[in-house]
């Protein structure tokens, strides 16, 4: 009968994504009566099992103990508008700069509610959200967002990027301008009451109750969405609607949660959207981090401009990972990428400050599997085009480290470097792998065009894949 109910209760949420797609417009009113016990139940199921606990110290296996049961309380609580989500857990992690990054430890029922409510307005709003977006969504990921940026450089008019950093964006977001953007497409009462009930949780920290009346919940399971929402709204929709019809040529945003770049054609037109980023972020009381949002050039003329002009050639980071200017084997114009040099340090110290505290806690054939675990992990997310030379040295220092290591679980060094090649051959670390493959567009030259671009005589090709125009310089 549950998993009947279940599939019940899945169908009209599915419906109600269909009816959203269908119009843009249309406000729903009966949303909260799908927090039922078998919708939550999925949800509780679907959480991470071995997370850390909440305030209230319940793990997932201590809540399963009489699941039915707490799950029956819970869903009369949420029915009698009596159910108040708990205060995170407030921790600090570090960010590989000596700086750390507050999170948020959620209860195990704020989980299981947050869930519920993502699947909920996630139905709603996967619609609503631009292609432009790629955080924290369904079927949409941070390489994908990869794969657009080498597209759209690669195939469009793109001589400038413009870097934006929205300062403290998740401890700033307006609580009032974030149900106002909602309350456009959710007209139930009890859901907003509940979606506010989570904004103004608060959370814990050193034993003290910290109220909040601005900033969406770090590390909780519903705030992503919440700023996705927010950011369709002041940012995506506004830059498609309105920016890019005043800007003269080419400029394409790409978005994953708050971390965004803009790629424009003209320098002008990207000073004039800088500033209008501002305006527009002052408006809702967010603001752009002044130092770290910028305008530079970059693009197929970046390297012939920075040799003529005796200087470095710009680079930016993205996702984790350096973009550059760089040159195909054929001689053919590429965005090249490389592991972000600051992350890479902070994952050799981060996995350098793990293998000292494991290597006498357990024997070595039982961390031996997290550390596979962790190259693959690494190598899956960093093993993108061009990024071999990285990966390939994460893996060196990898062993290095474990050799290093190894040889100080006593005061008796016993681990020689040709016993480790015949312990890696018994039981081998995974090997660097390109997983992600960028490198897929065709170099057929189809015509040549000569025309000026700002002052030099240009000559514009274009691909066998796109109908988009290439450039490079006449010389090349």
């Amino acid at each position: 009968m549950s998993n009947t109910k279940l599939r019940k209760t899945l169908e009209k949420l599915s419906s109600i994504s269909m009816s959203a797609k269908d119009s843009k417009s249309k406000k729903y009113i009966s949303l909260a009566h799908h927090l039922n016990e078998e919708l939550l139940k999925d949800c509780y199921y679907n959480l991470a099992r071995n997370k850390a606990v909440g305030i209230d110290k319940v793990s997932w296996q201590e809540y399963e103990k009489d699941l039915d049961k707490n799950l029956q309380s819970l869903v009369e609580r949420l029915k009698k508008k009596k159910f108040k989500p708990l205060p995170s857990k407030r921790v600090y992690i570090p960010k590989g700069n000596g700086e750390t990054r507050p999170l948020g430890i959620s209860t195990i029922e704020n989980k299981i509610v947050e869930s519920g409510i993502r699947r909920i307005l996630e139905s709603i709003y996967e619609s609503d959200f631009l292609n432009c977006s790629y955080g924290f969504r369904p079927k949409r990921n941070a390489h994908q967002a990869l794969n657009e940026i080498d597209t759209i450089i690669m195939t469009q008019r793109v001589n400038y990027i413009v870097e934006a950093d929205i300062k403290g964006f998740f401890d700033n977001v307006n609580h009032d301008m974030l149900m106002e953007f909602i309350k456009l497409r959710v007209k139930d009462s009890s859901l907003l009451l509940l979606i506010e009930k989570f904004l103004k949780a608060g959370y814990v920290d050193n034993n003290l109750l910290v109220k909040t009346d601005k900033g969406t919940p770090q590390g909780s399971i519903l705030s992503p969405l919440l700023a996705n929402i927010f950011l369709h709204y002041v940012l995506d929709s506004w830059f498609a609607t309105t920016a890019k019809q005043h800007v003269r040529g080419f400029c394409e945003l790409v978005r994953y949660a708050d971390d965004f770049v803009i790629m424009v054609q003209y320098q002008n037109e990207a000073v004039r959207i800088k500033k209008a980023l501002e305006n527009r972020f002052n408006r809702f009381e967010l603001t752009l981090h002044p130092d770290k949002t910028k305008i530079f050039s970059f693009g197929r003329f970046e390297r012939g401009n920075s040799k003529n002009q005796n200087r470095k050639a710009n680079t930016f980071d993205f996702l984790g990972f350096t973009h550059f200017c760089d040159i195909s084997i054929n001689g053919y114009f590429k965005v090249g990428r490389k592991t972000a040099m600051k992350k890479f340090r902070a994952k050799i110290k981060e996995l350098n400050i793990w293998l000292k505290q494991i290597r006498n806690l357990v024997p070595t054939k039982e961390w031996w599997q997290i550390l596979k675990a962790k190259l693959r992990g690494h190598f899956e997310y960093f093993g993108v085009s061009g990024n071999s030379p990285s990966i390939n040295q994460f893996y060196r220092l990898a062993i290095k480290l474990v050799h290093k290591w190894l040889n100080r679980r006593s005061q008796k060094k016993s681990m020689s470097w040709s016993k480790l090649y015949n312990y890696l051959a018994l039981y081998p670390l995974p090997k660097p792998k390109i997983k992600h493959n960028f490198y897929t567009l065709s170099h057929k030259v189809v015509r040549y065009i000569e025309e000026p671009y700002e002052g030099n005589l240009q000559v514009r090709f274009c691909e066998g894949r796109s109908a988009s125009p290439y450039f490079i310089n006449k010389e090349g």
